[in-house]
């Protein structure tokens, strides 16, 4: 059988890994890749997204092909933007699972075993996660508490099973989706993906959202685990401060039913959102004369969040020009006599 006739055919998983500009970890990972057991139940594939990169992304590819592993294929997306890689990924992908592993994953060799066992009991569910623990590469600063884990991509909802659904809209990390069902959803927005200018997308939450929607449902099974290599670069206050507010633009970018909800705005911004900000600015004075480092910088990085979706719809309201800005402030502040209710019913600063 031919090189090109085996890619032709059908696998159970697709690896799925985008990267951009990061060659050793690339390399790294894609060892604990191929390293995975399978146990004669499952067969998989790795595809490599390069999206632009002008490192030694594509020999390291290369490399692992020429050494004889031909479930690997390379694809080399020129379009910047993680969405889009992710797109392009999808539409090459042929098992009928994929799973989304960064260039920085450390894949325990059962982890696709996990996963392939995990959508077999559960034929009802369309995407299947777990723990992502981090691979400290440096001392974390005693201010990075669990709450601070969402901006290093990490995530541990405890010890027991739960679905995830339009009832409890959790964000899974790191997912592992049926492919049909994410392509029938539509894919990943290109307007919410993290790119080399860009960081703190919104794009692997939408596309939940979009699945519950439409009826789905994932699960979370904390035995299905991987490291996350957490470098010197995320550990520190300003890179949080920049994630923050990256996320806060993509939310606003978003625009989230359920976080959009309050009747009163403005300048296109839900009025819960300002007081959230007050709160913040309170918690984080109150805080910070109690020394509380964590909690005061925690509450520091709600403000940055806040602050980027000002800055986003602040932006897209001032290029519409629909009114001045005393004209919206009473506009505002008749809409809040108005409506003088629905506090109870507005959504909180989210948590990814």
């Amino acid at each position: 059988m031919t090189h090109k006739m085996r890619f032709q055919e059908a696998v159970d998983i697709t690896l799925l890994t985008c990267t951009f500009n990061r060659c050793r970890d690339l390399r790294e990972m894609l060892e604990t890749a191929l390293a995975q057991q399978t146990q004669g139940a499952f067969t998989f594939e790795v595809v490599v997204v390069d999206n632009n990169s002008t490192d030694q992304t594509r020999q390291t590819v290369q490399s692992f092909i020429d050494a004889g592993h031909d479930n690997v294929r390379y694809i080399f997306e020129s379009r910047q933007g993680k969405s889009y890689a992710l797109n392009t990924g999808l539409e090459a992908a042929r098992g009928w699972i994929y799973t989304i592993a960064d260039d920085d994953f450390l894949l325990p060799h059962d982890w696709l075993l996990k996963i392939f066992q995990a959508f077999r009991d559960h034929p009802e569910v369309s995407c299947v996660s777990g723990k992502v623990l981090p691979h400290w590469e440096a001392e974390p600063p005693s201010w990075l508490t669990q709450k601070h884990w969402s901006v290093i991509a990490m995530a541990d909802y405890g010890d027991e099973p739960f679905y995830a659904d339009a009832e409890r809209q959790i964000c899974l990390l790191a997912c592992s989706f049926k492919t049909a069902d994410v392509r029938a959803v539509g894919g990943y927005s290109t307007a919410l993906g993290v790119s080399k200018d860009m960081i703190g997308g919104t794009e692997d939450l939408e596309v939940l959202q979009r699945l519950w929607k439409a009826g789905r449902k994932g699960i979370y099974l904390p035995h299905i685990y991987f490291y996350h290599k957490v470098g010197a670069g995320r550990l520190t206050k300003r890179y949080h401060r920049r994630w923050h507010t990256g996320h806060g633009r993509f939310y606003a970018i978003m625009r989230d039913e359920d976080f959009e909800r309050s009747k009163a705005r403005l300048f296109d911004v839900p009025s819960h959102l300002y007081r959230q900000a007050m709160g913040h600015a309170w918690g984080w004075l109150r805080q910070t004369l109690a020394r509380d480092e964590a909690e005061a910088f925690w509450h520091e990085c709600q403000l940055r969040f806040c602050w980027g979706f000002f800055q986003q719809r602040r932006a897209e309201y001032a290029a519409q020009r629909e009114r001045g800005a005393l004209a919206e402030a009473l506009r505002f502040a008749r809409s809040l006599l108005s409506s003088r209710t629905g506090r109870s019913g507005e959504a909180e600063t989210p948590k990814k």
